[in-house]
C-alpha cells in the first residue's frame, strides 16, 4: 500500500466521522433548541450561546466532512476555522463561568472534547491533504 493510498483511506475515515458528528450535533442541538420535551429537560442548565454555536457549527461540520471526503484543499481551512471558532466559543464559555453563569458539567466536557477533536481534525487535514514536499533536484 502506497503512502498516497494510506492518506486517502485515513481521510475517508476522518470525513465519515466528521459528517456523522455533524449530523448528531444538528439532531441533538435542534432537539433542545426547537422542541420543548425530554431533550430540553435532560439538557438542564444549558448555555444558550454555546448550544446555538454548536448547532450551527454542525452544518459546517458536514460541509467540512464532504470537503475532506473529496480531498479539497479548502476543507483544511474550514477545519482550522471550525477549530478556532470552537476554541473561541470555549473561551467565551470560560468568561461566562467566571461571571457566575449557570451551567452543566457536560457542557465543559463537551466543549473540551470538541476543541481537542477539531484541533486534531484540522491537523490531520493539513497533514493528509497538503501536497508532499518534493525534493529539490540536485544541481
Amino acid at each position: 500500500m502506497t503512502v498516497h493510498s494510506q492518506r486517502h483511506i485515513w481521510m475517508r475515515v476522518i470525513s465519515l466521522i466528521v459528517i456523522g458528528f455533524g449530523l448528531l450535533t444538528i439532531k441533538e442541538g435542534g432537539a433542545v433548541l426547537f422542541f420543548d420535551g425530554v431533550s430540553r429537560a435532560a439538557a438542564g442548565n444549558y448555555v444558550p450561546f454555546v448550544l446555538w454555536f454548536n448547532f450551527l457549527a454542525g452544518f459546517f461540520y458536514i460541509i467540512a466532512g464532504v470537503g475532506l471526503w473529496l480531498r479539497r484543499r479548502w476543507s483544511m481551512m474550514l477545519s482550522t476555522a471550525i477549530a478556532a471558532a470552537t476554541a473561541l466559543t470555549f473561551a467565551a464559555f470560560g468568561v461566562f463561568l467566571y461571571f457566575g453563569g449557570t451551567w452543566e458539567l457536560r457542557t465543559l466536557i463537551a466543549m473540551s472534547t470538541r476543541t481537542l477533536v477539531w484541533a486534531g481534525i484540522a491537523l490531520a487535514a493539513w497533514r493528509l491533504l497538503a501536497p508532499p514536499v518534493s525534493e529539490v533536484p540536485a544541481q
